[in-house]
């Protein structure tokens, strides 16, 4: 006998896990299934961008994320066994009051992902190890999916999060359009080393054939992760010998300084994005959807961000009786998302962009999009509208991201009448108005972005009540 869920999440990585953790916190059931054993074991996707912290403050791991990892150390260059420079980063950014994190902060990605597999747990979610996908079926009800080993599953819906060779997404059939990034193979492992301070990142610049080599502290650990680029064709060797031999070539490091081998892998640096991110009652999300350059730190972020996104719609499909329709923005709102992250990724490979504010993902949002509603006219283009992260302030008191917190809508009324009766669905923040957001009507997603906008209440019902709100 197939065992029921509401939905299946294929994958327990940092998107698999988060949308878990959703789910969960709405009541909605759900099983991560994981071909591996065990979690990741490596630190690839280790910088966390600060609208990213926003979602895990949401999804209650801020704590431990803020705890377990740290700031980025400036980079030393090395030339010649000695230090001639030094190497930022991230272009600085002040910390501005519409947001509590202001710069990205380092985590090894094992380490995000246990603390969100405890969060998973704490909250009642289940990960199932060792179940490979085999096949799977599906039809106008739900999806059944076959293993390996063990009793096949029914979901009303599936989610493919088990990465770029995705099996999900290649049985559906759905095709990768991409280009390579950069023809140079790239070596990242984890490695303790001896005789290495801690307080930069230690940058080699390319010489002769070679290209660069860096050796990152991973905050929150004694580990560095060294990541490293090579030559066209070369077959890079990932024993514990051929890192040390790579290291002591390229940096003022003797072989022996690189003690313990923990993890290693090699890529190819690539950007390809996934035709569609739906078919039928299966979604596709994180790098089963779209694979990223490390470049920049797009693509864990992007992918916890599908998770978020994909997560209170479901569980307003399935618990709030929204209609099913809902569904279809998913692909609509986080396609060009995506795409958009993709080309920020390449274009940060390339040197054509700096790592600063626009890597820090606080300005995508959903303008023009069919769940974005903007009343107001004649707004200037940068004012705040409908479709735009809906950022902190402080309203009689009350911060607004404290408001937000939860997995329900918000109705700010600055300086306006909000209507008596809303749902239990929607909490009502009312007060004076205040900076970026001005006077007038906010009806936040559970999201944290602005779903309808207006100077009064005219229209804002019938939007609540297509959504199921009312």
């Amino acid at each position: 006998m197939a065992e029921q869920t509401d939905v299946l999440i294929v994958g327990a990585g940092p998107t698999g896990l988060a949308l878990g953790i959703d789910l969960a916190r709405r009541g909605v059931e759900a099983l991560v299934v994981e071909k591996a054993e065990a979690l990741f074991p490596g630190s690839r996707g280790k910088g966390i961008q600060p609208r990213t912290m926003e979602v895990f403050d949401d999804l209650g791991v801020i704590d431990a994320i803020l705890a377990k990892g740290g700031r980025y150390p400036v980079g030393a260059v090395w030339q010649d066994g000695r230090k001639v420079g030094e190497h930022q980063m991230f272009e600085p950014s002040e910390k501005e009051p519409d947001t509590p994190y202001g710069e990205p902060w380092m985590v090894p990605q094992w380490r995000t992902q246990e603390i969100l597999f405890a969060r998973l747990t704490e909250l009642g979610g289940k990960v199932a190890f060792g179940r490979e996908v085999t096949g799977f079926s599906q039809d106008a009800d739900g999806v059944t999916v076959g293993f390996a080993s063990g009793a096949p599953v029914r979901a009303r819906y599936a989610v493919a999060a088990d990465g770029g060779r995705s099996v999900v997404r290649r049985t559906l059939g759905i095709a990768m359009t991409g280009e390579t990034v950069d023809p140079s193979p790239m070596l990242v492992a984890d490695v303790r080393i001896a005789g290495l301070d801690r307080d930069n990142v230690q940058v080699f610049p390319p010489r002769g054939d070679e290209g660069f080599l860096a050796i990152f502290p991973l905050a929150g650990t004694e580990d560095f992760q060294i990541s490293a680029q090579f030559p066209e064709g070369t077959d890079i060797d990932l024993s514990l010998d051929g890192v040390r031999e790579t290291v002591a070539r390229r940096t003022h490091l003797a072989a022996e300084n690189v003690t313990e081998l923990r993890w290693a892998s090699n890529f190819q640096p690539r950007a390809a994005l996934a035709d569609r991110f739906r078919t039928g009652r299966v979604f596709l999300a994180g790098d089963a959807a779209h694979v990223h350059s490390p470049a920049g730190g797009q693509g864990l972020n992007t992918s916890v961000q599908d998770a978020y996104n994909l997560g209170w719609k479901l569980g307003a499909v399935l618990r709030d009786g929204a209609p099913e329709s809902l569904l279809d923005t998913y692909e609509e709102e986080r396609l060009p998302n995506a795409a958009d992250m993709l080309g920020l990724s390449t274009g940060v490979h390339r040197g054509e962009i700096r790592r600063g504010r626009a890597t820090q993902q606080l300005g995508l949002g959903y303008r023009a999009r069919s769940l974005s509603v903007e009343t107001r006219t004649a707004l200037p283009e940068d004012a705040l509208q409908a479709g735009d992260r809906a950022p902190d302030r402080t309203v009689n008191g009350v911060h607004l991201f404290d408001a937000f917190r939860g997995p329900h809508w918000t109705l700010l009324s600055l300086d306006a009448e909000a209507p008596a009766h809303v749902g239990e669905r929607v909490h009502v923040v009312a007060g004076p108005a205040v900076e970026t957001y001005g006077t007038g009507l906010f009806l936040v997603r559970p999201d944290g972005y602005i779903g309808w906008a207006g100077e009064s209440a005219d229209g804002l019902a019938e939007y609540m009540n297509r959504l199921g709100l009312v």
